[in-house]
């Protein structure tokens, strides 16, 4: 291959990329369909640009969890939380209990058991999986 060829290929590439740039702008935000019908989920666009590798959304909720979820599992390689605001009790294996508030972050591995157990009376996170569709499944207490 030629140096002339190397530039266009890449120069081919380059524009590719700029196409998949997605800009998500609050003012225009795009709520989806989400795993609890209390919450509101605010897709990132994410998604869409990594061809379905990566999810990125806010989640925000106006009232607290009036119950725990219940044990589950992801179904994916990984979950990364990062709150924005207000707080969430996470029950992990071993009565681990965590609290994680504005500030904090958790990576959850995919199918490991875990249970929202309590919330602020509002919160907001960025929540991140990989991949985009990641599956829930509920489960035994560890």
């Amino acid at each position: 291959m030629s140096m002339g060829s190397t530039a266009k290929v890449n120069k081919s590439q380059a524009i590719e990329d700029v196409e998949r740039i997605v800009i998500a702008r609050k003012e225009q935000a795009n709520y989806v369909v989400g795993r609890r019908e209390w919450m509101k989920y605010r897709e990132l666009g994410v998604s869409k640009g990594s061809n379905g590798r990566i999810r990125a959304q806010v989640t925000s909720a106006s009232k607290a969890l009036s119950e725990p979820t219940g044990w589950h599992t992801h179904l994916c390689e990984g979950q990364f939380v990062y709150m924005l605001t207000g707080w969430i009790d996470l029950e992990f294996a071993g009565n681990r209990v965590e609290r994680l508030e504005a500030g904090d972050s958790v990576y959850i591995p995919g199918n490991t058991p875990h249970n929202e157990i309590a919330t602020s009376d509002s919160f907001e996170l960025v929540e991140i999986s990989v991949p985009a569709d990641m599956g829930t499944k509920p489960c035994a207490p560890p």
